[in-house]
């Protein structure tokens, strides 16, 4: 009598399960979160000619089962790995250890299921006389055998980890009888089915232990050494007629079949453990990921990468960065970089990839050292162009966005404009990409900062002439427009200042001993190069506005602007026509 099957078989993993179709196969593991997450792929369309080919496929099929076995063991450890965050500088030493471990546990398995049977056997005959190339003697090297399986099972599932893998293979099982009997795929209909499955791979184990005692018994080698040799060189013949054994009996269910599986079934009930309903969930989402991908071609593969919590995420960022002051804007912002993201989406935000999971955990630990987030993200927004930032400028501040207003405001398409003391080119850039026709010139007397601004200008595709210069020195004509945010910090306050801004570069900072120096070089020298009518529009420290627009008042019509707290932040002179 034929028996119900399916063309779907699986394989327990690290707390998960992988399914294998015709055509496809998915994974689907419980992450160290509490999530199932999915991977999946599509095998190949041919058709070998091998597969065609009885026992030769089988051989095949063993060989390539076990190494791709060991990979998706190995793909499932790491997603269950809870430090996420050195996932990626673990991966190689952690697959070179998988790979490893696999060889040693072939070599253990050639010691136990077939040096130490033959070493055992040769043994016995000596004690007892028995010929060592009987059948007699055959069968008690299979019973050996047997019994070292058992021993072996048995001890390994003492371990915790063993034993929710034999869950898990158990949930396998489960789900495969569910279907094949017709039953709708859920928790509670495959919770009653049976843990003992036909196609099971220890049923194959214990073909390959039968079909051996008979294969062998046609053997008439003495020599134990020798006998070994055979065995281990027939072991892919008779791993091919075992396969062929098992997929006919799984096609039957009558006496004769029944008795042959028998043994096989009651060696599951050591190789299987009765799961939990979780574990039959993610059984059950490999099985139906297959189902899916088998029946519609344009379906999407699923992968891992993008299954990791973003809450999880976030609390972890929160509790790296305790000695942060404004923590939860820090975490948002460093989120919205990394996840490409306005800060107003993330609460729709449920899950990230594991490689923005890991960097974003980096940017926090780095943020938590008290390198400002800037530097820590590599870039920040100003006044609508995109800035990268280092060690090697001044980061620019939100209140500087005014400075670079009145520039615009100033600003024709014909324009000459002058950035003094440059840095990042932020007020420069920002000036050609609102007033695309005016001319641009940004100065600083750091080549190390007119390096960085030179690649902002070309990340935001604008045209600009840099020079390098201790202010005027090396500066050519004359300009509509000269603005400036030079170092306005007096030399005894910088050591005071907070680890953060400390970071920046320290000749960005110092304006001299009381922090006027550079307002009364460019107060004087900005004359020589400022058109008539022309504007200075100079950014200046909390109450340094007054004493710098004294500094102007002999040859500028001056004002002072506030910033957006209403603090006074910008001087603004404009060149009287008489000079």
């Amino acid at each position: 009598m034929k028996k119900s099957s399916c063309n779907i078989g699986g394989q327990a993993v690290m707390e998960g399960v992988m399914m294998r179709g015709e055509r496809s196969m998915a994974t689907a593991v419980r992450d160290s979160d509490g999530r199932i997450v999915l991977e999946s792929q599509r095998l190949p369309k041919n058709n070998p000619w091998y597969k065609k080919v009885p026992i030769l496929r089988g051989v095949v099929n063993f060989l390539s089962m076990l190494i791709f076995g060991t990979k998706i063991l190995m793909r499932s450890a790491e997603v269950f790995d809870e430090d996420v965050s050195t996932t990626q500088s673990k991966s190689s030493s952690f697959q070179i250890a998988v790979w490893i471990g696999a060889l040693l546990g072939v070599g253990l398995a050639v010691f136990l299921f077939v040096w130490l049977p033959e070493f055992l056997r040769t043994i016995l005959c000596d004690l007892t006389g028995l010929s060592p190339v009987s059948i007699g003697s055959n069968l008690i090297a299979g019973l050996i055998r047997m019994i070292i399986f058992v021993i072996y099972v048995s001890l390994i599932g003492i371990s915790k980890d063993i034993r929710r893998v034999l869950m898990y293979h158990g949930a396998e099982h489960k789900t495969i009888s569910c279907y094949e009997q017709g039953l709708e795929l859920t928790v509670q209909n495959a919770k009653v089915c049976t843990r003992l499955h036909d196609r099971c791979g220890t049923t194959f184990l214990f073909l390959v232990m039968m079909v051996s005692v008979i294969l062998f018994s046609v053997f008439t080698i003495e020599n134990m050494w020798l006998r070994f040799l055979v065995r281990l060189l027939l072991l892919p013949i008779v791993s091919g007629v075992s396969y062929e054994l098992l997929k006919l009996m799984a096609r039957y269910d009558n006496w004769l079949v029944k008795i042959i599986k028998a043994p096989g079934l009651l060696l599951q009930r050591l190789t299987t453990r009765e799961p939990d309903d979780a574990m039959i969930e993610v059984a059950i989402s490999a099985f139906n990921e297959v189902l899916l991908l088998d029946s519609d071609e344009t379906r999407s593969l699923r992968n891992f990468d993008n299954q990791k919590s973003y809450v999880i995420l976030r609390k972890s960022m929160l509790d790296i960065m305790q000695g942060v002051e404004d923590k939860e804007t820090d975490a948002d912002w460093i989120l919205c970089h990394v996840l490409a993201v306005p800060r107003g989406q993330l609460s729709t935000i449920k899950s990230v990839t594991l490689s923005q999971y890991a960097l974003a955990l980096d940017y926090a630990k780095n943020r938590s050292t008290g390198k400002p987030l800037q530097y820590v993200l590599g870039d920040t927004e100003f006044y609508g162009a995109k800035i990268k930032v280092d060690e090697r400028v001044l980061i620019p501040r939100f209140d500087t966005e005014l400075l670079a207003e009145q520039v615009v405001e100033h600003a024709r398409e014909e324009s000459t404009v002058l950035d003094m003391c440059t840095g990042s080119g932020a007020i420069a850039i920002s000036t050609k990409l609102h007033v695309k026709g005016a001319k641009v010139v940004a100065v600083d007397v750091s080549t190390d900062a007119l390096d960085l601004a030179r690649q902002n200008a070309t990340l935001n595709e604008v045209e600009i002439e840099f020079v390098n210069s201790n202010l005027f020195e090396q500066v050519n004509g004359k300009f509509d427009i000269i603005v400036s945010n030079p170092p306005y910090i007096p030399t005894s306050d910088i050591d005071g200042l907070s680890t953060e801004v400390k970071c920046e570069p320290r000749l960005a900072l110092d304006g001299g001993v009381d922090g006027y120096d550079y307002y009364r070089r460019i107060a004087v020298d900005s004359l020589d190069y400022l058109k008539d009518n022309g504007v200075l529009l100079l950014e200046v420290g909390i109450g340094q506005a007054q004493e710098v627009a004294n500094m102007l008042h002999a040859n500028f019509e001056v004002d002072i602007i506030k910033d957006y707290n209403g603090i006074d932040r910008i001087v603004r002179g404009k060149k009287c026509s008489k000079i």
